[in-house]
């Protein structure tokens, strides 16, 4: 495994631990919620990241030293944004949108750099990807969709960097940028991960639109598991289509949650256009996975029982 993603995801997953102490004995507050709550957000999300990321580096067969630069440049840049969100939190100051002094506003231009570079690093890797012969076809369809998802789940996250409406109406804002949309941040939210339930939030989409990376391919690994005791999903047609089937409802959710935050609108309270576009998602699911499981067009592929792993 990728010697420096692996050390960052132990740093995070130490951090974490440290963080999740943090919420119980620190009893500050800032923005609406426990001042190390964020810290320990961000260190579960980049120690599966990390891991994740390391496990893809591997199946760049043809292309192991670019492969290693990709991994290293993810690594430092995610260090390097969780030394200055653990170090916000120290200090008592809002790591993400801060531009109250010169100091924070530095810190804040820097984490956008690192988040940045993260996202062309991955891009790179997609497109790697993509080009990388994968012998197993459903795996293969899994991990490049998820990846691809996954950096449209990123991409949400920049859409958080944008003025406000009331921000672009000050002379020298010091907060630039929200997660909230129709409402200020620190309102009424969700548990532990704090998204509004007054307004829309486009944390769910980034939140959901990144974990494709593990979604995908775990979902692979459960048809291949499945495919044990059920002989339809021995069939190697049947499992990428269904796991196209699955890429195509994730990405439609991804789509649909960010819509519904852009439009102001708390997940918890969806309105018609929401519920009748989230209906119309489920049917194409719904016909996507009878299609899938009818049976291939083309010759099939079969694995045996004891050939699975």
């Amino acid at each position: 495994m990728h010697r420096p993603l692996k050390t960052v995801a132990g740093l995070m997953a130490a951090i974490a631990l440290v963080s999740l102490v943090g919420v119980f004995v620190d009893d500050r507050v800032l923005v609406g919620a426990p001042i190390w709550l964020k810290p320990f957000k961000f260190a579960v999300s980049i120690a599966i990241y990390a891991t994740t990321i390391a496990w893809l580096l591997p199946r760049l067969e043809r292309r192991p030293r670019t492969a290693w630069w990709l991994g290293t440049v993810i690594a430092a840049a995610m260090l390097i944004e969780m030394v200055i969100i653990v170090g916000q939190a120290a200090r008592g100051r809002q790591s993400h949108f801060n531009a109250g002094t010169p100091l924070d506003g530095a810190l804040y231009s820097i984490m956008g750099a690192t988040i940045a570079t993260a996202w062309v690093a991955t891009l790179v890797i997609a497109i790697l990807l993509l080009i990388q012969r994968i012998p197993e076809r459903a795996t293969a369809l899994a991990v490049r969709l998820g990846i691809l998802v996954a950096l449209g789940g990123m991409g949400v996250g920049f859409l958080m960097t944008m003025p406000t409406p009331a921000q672009l109406g000050q002379e020298r804002p010091t907060i630039v940028g929200a997660h909230a949309v129709g409402v200020a941040d620190g309102g009424p939210g969700l548990p532990l991960v704090g998204w509004s339930t007054t307004g829309g939030d486009l944390r769910a989409g980034h939140f959901i639109g990144m974990h494709a990376l593990q979604a995908l391919p775990l979902f692979a690994f459960a048809l291949m598991l499945a495919a044990r005791r059920i002989a339809r999903l021995r069939d190697e047609w049947v499992r990428t289509r269904l796991i196209g089937t699955f890429g195509f409802f994730y990405a439609g959710l991804v789509v649909l949650v960010t819509w519904q935050a852009l439009r102001g609108q708390s997940l918890i309270h969806p309105d018609a256009p929401t519920l009748a576009a989230a209906a119309l998602l489920l049917v194409l699911t719904a016909l996507g996975t009878a299609w899938s499981l009818a049976g291939p067009r083309h010759s099939p592929v079969t694995v045996a029982p004891a050939e699975v792993c």
